[in-house]
């Protein structure tokens, strides 16, 4: 997974007007005729068990590795036991894309997710998040200075809606119009998630779901040499504290209120009190004090959020969680605040299904983090955490995790129980570095020690295969999957700057298709981690490339140089350029981009070209804490596949879950599913 263009879109496509719904119908949701915690319910799985646990990110070579060195006993033993293979991941291997394969059976094609970004072809780049996007409310009414947009006022308005672009059907419909219960945490590609038509399917949503501000994880950090005015640095926002008498005063920001005309963020006030003697600090904010010492994490803290509703009307607020980390007293006072969560208890926008669900949930466990990404990578790219506050906060969630996990164990009976670890997938992409290269921003000690937080994680997750093993695997179905593997990530390429070099895109001065591409002078562009989209006549809004003889030329041209570009040493960088109209099939394809670029291990789309902009330099150098990647060639990156039953498939891939699911409960699957049983040969 990547945030690459997060601090761009995020705001702007996921939780705009949450406010303004939440304030209409967030309180008193009802349990209705829901199951709660997998009892009082009836269920037609006659008993069946299957347990899926996703491990997102898990390497193949590297397991192999450490379970012939035997740290993994337990996944070995199901090795031993004919089951494990590599499992073949999407094209491109990003993880909206591999999930949603996960969940229709199907490759791209189906889902018409293609990258983290997509565009919106007749507004000519407009990037949004591929999964999920935020339709704009209508018909507002106007009372003094504020615009009301809440769905229980007595004219005709259309709220804000966020609405899941994950398209075809999600084979737990068909256990759920079975009768066969299902239950899924923290599932990606499913937010908001997908509603159960008939009572047997639950689920908590996960990578995809904001935080409040309606971005994918925007943390606050407040410091005695922090910035006069607040900057947004894309996933964080720095702030200077000014103490007095060893008081400082500082607001948190929140999401935005946009009951009001002019919609802005709603902000929090709160003081800080140092005690330099004490090396120690307390937190005043909305009736809780928080006692901190250097070093030291708060519980979770909830937050109100008030709306600006006229005086006729009841006050109406909506609420958050967050966490503070005191990372230092003196002499440079520095204070971490975690993304404003969505607070599960009392939820200001719908993620799970049931919609009391997760608010059981945090009845039993207490606050947890609900946005998408939660181990903090942005704070590591930017500096505000070095690699050891990284490795703390991402044990955090690890822990948290694993309480959901116990939880849910606990609350199955039958049926299906899916479980996705994120912690393989984040970590990795700080600490991942394999090889005697050069690491972008460590020296060779420090990145093969950092490397053993993969190692021992992976050992932690083997244990919990073990335990579930023992406790379930005489009478259940285990499978233990990941949507990819991993690989360095050293150089860059930034696609753009090659296309404008080669006379594909102009003018030459030109710095981003965003901002001043010239597009009577652009026959191809990139956005996105892996996609090259040609600047099609009919289909984009300024168009200049005629469909038919023309377009199959310059396809055949640009992917042929394509393969043959090298780096300055030699090296080539790209192992495969597929054309989406020969490897998707389905009808959701309209927003695919025209080539795929799959690159070579060690090799990644650039931070630059990603948003479309472009560089001096075509290939450039890695230089962030970010070392390593998985948006390369499919072929470099499989993930891995292990189960309690020999796996008869020679080469598994994501889509074959599906239908072996449904075969294990005695479903056939429907012609829309490519994949195939992984038990029939």
């Amino acid at each position: 997974m990547s945030d690459a263009f997060a601090p761009k879109i995020g705001r702007r496509t996921l939780l705009k007007g949450t406010v303004a719904v939440a304030a209409a119908g967030a309180a008193g949701l009802g349990l209705g005729n829901y199951w709660l915690g997998g009892r009082s319910r009836v269920t037609r799985s006659t008993g069946k068990k299957v347990i899926v646990i996703g491990i997102d990110g898990m390497d193949p070579r590297l397991s192999e590795r450490m379970m012939e060195a035997g740290l993994l006993p337990n996944l070995a033993k199901l090795r031993s036991g004919g089951g494990f293979r590599d499992l073949g991941t999407s094209t491109p291997p990003q993880s909206p894309v591999a999930w949603a394969n996960f969940i229709n059976g199907a490759g791209p094609g189906s889902h018409g997710i293609f990258d983290f970004i997509h565009r919106h072809p007749q507004e000519q780049c407009a990037p949004f998040y591929s999964a999920a996007e935020t339709i704009p409310g209508e018909g507002f009414w106007e009372v003094g200075d504020s615009r009301l947009q809440l769905d229980f006022w007595p004219f005709n308005h259309k709220p804000p809606a966020t609405v899941l672009r994950r398209q075809g059907t999600p084979f737990w419909d068909h256990l759920d119009a079975a009768g066969i219960p299902s239950t899924f945490y923290d599932l990606p590609s499913n937010y908001p998630p997908s509603p159960s038509h008939h009572g047997h399917h639950r689920c908590i949503s996960g990578m995809g779901t904001p935080d409040m501000l309606g971005t994918y994880g925007t943390y606050q950090h407040f410091a005695e040499n922090g910035p006069a005015e607040t900057v947004d640095e894309g996933g964080g926002m720095r702030s200077r504290l000014t103490f007095e008498d060893e008081t400082a005063r500082a607001r948190i920001v929140g999401p935005e209120d946009s009951l009001r005309k002019e919609p802005r963020p709603i902000t929090v006030e709160f003081l800080v009190h140092r005690d330099r003697e004490a090396n120690a600090a307390v937190i005043d904010v909305q009736g809780h004090r928080v006692l901190l010492k250097v070093g030291q994490w708060s519980r979770w803290t909830k937050l109100d959020f008030p709306l600006s509703t006229p005086s006729f009307v009841p006050s109406q607020s909506v609420s958050g969680i967050c966490r503070f980390y005191l990372q230092e007293v003196a002499p440079n006072f520095r204070l971490y605040v975690t993304p404003i969560n969505i607070d599960p208890s009392a939820p200001a926008q719908r993620m799970s299904e049931p919609d009391s669900f997760i608010q059981d949930v945090a009845g039993r466990l207490g606050p947890f983090y609900t946005t998408g990404f939660q181990e903090d990578y942005n704070a590591r790219k930017h500096g505000v955490f070095n690699d050891d506050e990284f490795h703390r906060q991402a044990t955090r969630v690890l822990e948290e995790r694993l309480a959901l996990f116990e939880h849910a164990v606990d609350h199955y009976d039958d049926g299906l129980l899916f479980f996705y670890f994120s912690s393989s997938d984040l970590q990795s992409h700080i600490f991942w570095w394999d090889s005697d290269d050069k690491h972008p921003v460590r020296t060779g000690p420090e990145a093969k020690a950092r490397f053993d937080h993969v190692r021992r994680l992976y050992q932690k997750l083997d244990a919990v295969i073990g335990e579930l093993v023992d406790r379930y695997g005489g009478n259940a179905t285990i499978f233990v999957m990941s949507d990819h593997g991993f690989a360095n990530f050293g150089k860059q390429f930034n696609l753009n700057s090659w296309l404008r070099a080669l006379g594909y895109l102009g003018p030459p001065e030109c710095t981003s298709i965003v901002r001043d591409v010239d597009w009577s002078q652009t026959v191809a562009y990139g956005l996105g981690i892996n996609g090259l989209y040609l600047n099609l006549k009919g289909r984009e809004r300024d168009g200049i490339v005629e469909p038919g003889e023309s377009r199959e030329a310059i396809l055949t041209e640009l992917a042929s140089r394509l393969e043959a570009v090298t780096d300055f040493e030699g090296q080539p960088v790209i192992r495969g350029v597929y054309r989406s109209d020969r490897i998707y099939q389905g009808n959701a394809t309209a927003l695919a981009p025209d080539l795929i670029i799959g690159y070579r291990r060690g090799y990644r789309a650039s931070w630059a070209t990603i948003q479309g902009d472009l560089t001096d330099e075509i290939f450039l150098d890695n230089d962030s804490a970010w070392s390593a990647d998985h948006c390369a060639d499919a072929l470099e990156v499989p993930g891995v596949l292990f189960s309690n039953r020999p796996i008869r498939a020679q080469s598994p891939s994501l889509v074959d879950l599906a239908p072996t699911i449904l075969a294990e409960f005695g479903l056939t699957a429907p012609p829309a599913m490519v994949g195939k049983n992984l038990f029939g040969g």
